[in-house]
C-alpha cells in the first residue's frame, strides 16, 4: 500500500503534503506532485494535511479507473525516463536530494 497524488494537484503545487512527509518522499514535478511508492511508509500525513483532497490511499484505485490512471502514472515517474532525461529517476532516497524536477509524466503534461 502507498499514497497517490491525483488530479487535484494538478496545476495546485501547495505543498503542505511535502512538509509534513516523515521520509521526504515526496518529489515536485512541474504542474503537480508525485509519492515515491517505494519510499511511502504509508503513514497517511500526506492524505490529511492536503487543502485539495489529492492525495488518496492506492487500494481506492480498484474501484474507480480515473484514480489507477494516476496510480498507474505515478510509478511512471519514478520507473521511466522522464521528458529530457535519459534514465529513471527511481529511488533517489528523498526529495531534498534532487529538489524540484520541472518536468511531469506525459500523462500529467498533457492533462
Amino acid at each position: 500500500m502507498s499514497y497517490v497524488i491525483g488530479i487535484n494537484c494538478i496545476d495546485q503545487l501547495d505543498r503542505s503534503c511535502i512538509e509534513v512527509c516523515p521520509v521526504d518522499c515526496i518529489y515536485i514535478g512541474d504542474r503537480r506532485s508525485y509519492i515515491n511508492p517505494n519510499e511511502c511508509i504509508d503513514c497517511g500525513a500526506c492524505e490529511v494535511e492536503c487543502p485539495v483532497d489529492a492525495v488518496f490511499v492506492d487500494r481506492k484505485a480498484r474501484k474507480d479507473p480515473e484514480l489507477a490512471e494516476f496510480v498507474t502514472d505515478s510509478i511512471a515517474f519514478f520507473n521511466e525516463p522522464l521528458p529530457g532525461r535519459s534514465e529513471p529517476i527511481g529511488d533517489p532516497g528523498g526529495f531534498q536530494k534532487l529538489g524540484p524536477l520541472g518536468v511531469d509524466t506525459e500523462f500529467t503534461a498533457n492533462h
